[in-house]
């Protein structure tokens, strides 16, 4: 078996291209994390000497400046993936007066950036879904490679403009996070499928689709993770009651809200019972539901409920050479040899890429909403 993995890095204003040898020579350590909750991050540390070509001829030109956008694959096993396709956002040089020991780190975040980057407040919305003034918005960004993926709300609302246009608030970024957040659903650029491709996502977190090879532990030999551990918080998952307000009688209603269902489906055989009950708006005047449409309220609900029912997490790591596959975020994995309760599917919420030369390892968190597994087998 070919126990290797090939790096790639392309870095250019806009357009990103395979740097040159050199440069890659300097490189010691890559670092990309991405997460469901917020933007995809990396950091690139450079070892520079005096008369080095990075210090005396890539730096004065701007090589290193924001918004130079930055792509880094890897190729294991002839399948390549993208693991970040972002812009710079700063660097930071650190001369040292020891031979060797003078470094350059390169800071960024995905391609998301650049939707953050000029405000449009004020920009009137008329008479549309949420969708559809995503995926407005969105198009501004195809020339980038940026292709939307906009999934439907289960229950449309389309807001009556004799009552109000809204309004954007914000970056695109912002509003489209906005919109996304008053529906229980997330937004987020990932790279690929390409380098030079991103995809825009908005709707549910993806608990759907082929699992990834299974993480193993415990199992001696066969084990392909260096550490996996396990936390059950039994006061985690609560009863989450919205209350939307009768127009006519402006008598607010109290609705519960199920946090199993289309947005967050049961990855276990033995969800836990909720002890504690929450009013999500009785008491927070900036966002109160009471004064929203009721489907707008409820999605929104549904979405915080999904959230809370999550009472399980994993953490561990492990080395990509081992595990034979790059872990990839926002997916489902499967987990063995964790007894019982533990093995089975979760959703893989982050996922950290430390690479140094010779050396790729992952750590990662996993989440699941209930213990005992669904299905008797894994794929490995």
């Amino acid at each position: 078996m070919n126990n290797s993995f090939y790096l790639s890095l392309m870095m250019g204003p806009m357009v990103a291209v395979p740097v040159p040898g050199h440069l890659i020579d300097a490189l010691s350590k890559i670092q990309v994390t991405a997460n469901t909750d917020q933007r995809s991050g990396f950091q690139l540390t450079f070892t520079v000497a005096k008369n080095s070509r990075i210090l005396n001829e890539l730096m004065p030109v701007g090589f290193f400046d924001a918004p130079v956008r930055v792509i880094v694959a890897v190729t294991l096993k002839g399948q390549t993936t993208v693991l970040i396709d972002g812009v710079i956002t700063q660097h930071d040089y650190a001369p040292s007066n020891e031979p060797g020991q003078s470094t350059l780190t390169v800071t960024g975040v995905d391609f998301s950036q650049m939707m953050d980057m000029i405000d449009f407040s004020g920009i009137p919305w008329p008479a549309m879904p949420a969708e559809a003034r995503v995926a407005i918005i969105l198009a501004r960004y195809l020339i980038f490679g940026v292709i939307p993926i906009i999934i439907p709300t289960p229950l449309l609302f389309v807001p009556n403009p004799l009552e109000g246009i809204p309004g954007q608030q914000g970056t695109d970024y912002q509003y489209v996070r906005h919109l996304a957040d008053r529906v229980g659903y997330v937004f987020y650029v990932a790279p690929g499928p390409k380098p030079g491709m991103n995809f825009a996502y908005w709707g549910p977190e993806n608990k759907f689709g082929e699992a990834q090879p299974a993480l193993t532990v415990n199992s001696d030999a066969s084990s392909n993770v260096e550490s996996l551990s396990f936390s059950f918080n039994g006061l985690g998952k609560t009863i989450l009651i919205v209350f939307v307000q009768n127009k006519e009688t402006k008598v607010p209603i109290p609705v519960p809200l199920p946090d199993i269902g289309p947005l967050n489906p049961p990855l276990g055989k033995k969800p836990p019972f909720p002890l504690t009950s929450t009013f999500l708006n009785r008491y927070d005047e900036k966002e109160n539901m009471a004064n929203k449409q009721i489907i707008e309220a409820v999605m929104s609900g549904l979405g915080r409920a999904a959230q809370s029912a999550d009472v399980i997490t994993a953490s561990g790591s492990l080395d990509v050479m081992r595990y034979g596959h790059v872990l990839k975020p926002r997916s489902l994995v499967g987990v063995r040899g964790a007894g019982p309760s533990y093995d089975g599917h979760y959703y893989v919420k982050s996922v950290t890429h430390n690479i140094k030369r010779g050396e790729y390892k992952q750590s990662f968190t996993l989440t699941r909403n209930a213990t005992i597994s669904l299905t008797s087998s894994v794929k490995v």
